[in-house]
């Protein structure tokens, strides 16, 4: 498969996040169903955590088991300095670049929260790309296909993700701003397909992964908080669950599909 062919998928893939965005826009909703929303986005959210941990995770434990203790060192040092610089990064650049707008907007922290799960996704997603490159780096162009296809599907569930804190603002967001959002979120896994293709690191793909995780555990704590704020503790549970139960479906098709 050729490069250019390879980063057209990963385009492709990167681009179904737009597919959810929409949702934001959609205003006038009772408040129940707006803390649904935000808990069904929680939940797609704390699976991608979980999903993300234990990907970055996996080679810092395979290097340990195996006693190579220079390569398990640097993983380990990579994947702790990756999730201080998503966690703190996000605190403090969310804090400097967005403080000035809680005097200029009623409610802006739907917008920078938005602007957040959309950064952290974007790290997410260059992972995802990294992993199409490199498959097609290596001519497996039938798995290279598979991948596509997953995480185009998987992207539409994050595209809702990024949207669904917009829906307790009372300005609905620009399609200019929908579409900085998209790129941001689904952009990077156009960059890691071309990255992929052209050179291959797993201690690229575990910083990239780490500094995702720390980005979501901000955008986590976040949204508990905005669901403790609009929705009942039932409504949020069973939005939670039935998000990160979507989260897992399409994860587990990935899954059964990449090993068919």
């Amino acid at each position: 498969m050729s490069q250019a062919a390879a980063v057209g998928l990963g385009a492709i893939a990167g681009a179904t996040v737009f597919l959810g965005l929409p949702v934001a826009r959609m205003h006038g909703l009772p408040k129940v169903v707006q803390g649904f929303l935000n808990a069904f986005a929680t939940g797609i959210l704390v699976f991608l955590l979980w999903d993300i941990l234990t990907h970055a995770a996996g080679p810092v434990e395979v290097a340990i088991t195996q006693g190579h203790r220079g390569p398990f060192a640097a993983m380990a040092v990579i994947f702790a300095v990756g999730i201080a610089v998503g966690l703190l990064g996000l605190v403090y650049f969310n804090r400097t670049v967005f403080s000035h707008l809680r005097h200029e907007h009623a409610n802006p922290s739907a917008r920078s929260l938005s602007l957040a799960i959309a950064t952290g996704l974007g790290l997410h997603n260059l992972s995802e790309g990294l992993a199409i490159g490199e498959s097609a780096h290596v001519g497996a162009i039938a798995f290279t296909g598979v991948l596509a296809v997953g995480f185009a599907l998987h992207n539409i569930t994050e595209g809702f993700g990024i949207a669904a804190p917009m829906t307790t603002d009372a300005r609905k967001p620009s399609w200019g701003f929908l579409g900085l959002a998209g790129l941001i979120g689904g952009g990077p896994t156009f960059l890691g397909t071309w990255i992929g293709f052209l050179a291959s690191s797993t201690y690229f793909s575990i910083a990239f992964l780490a500094v995702a995780a720390g980005a979501l555990l901000y955008v986590l704590n976040e949204l508990f908080s905005l669901g403790r704020k609009i929705s009942t503790p039932p409504t949020f549970a069973w939005g939670l669950l039935l998000g990160f139960l979507t989260a897992f479906a399409t994860d587990l098709f990935l899954t059964a599909v990449s090993g068919a």
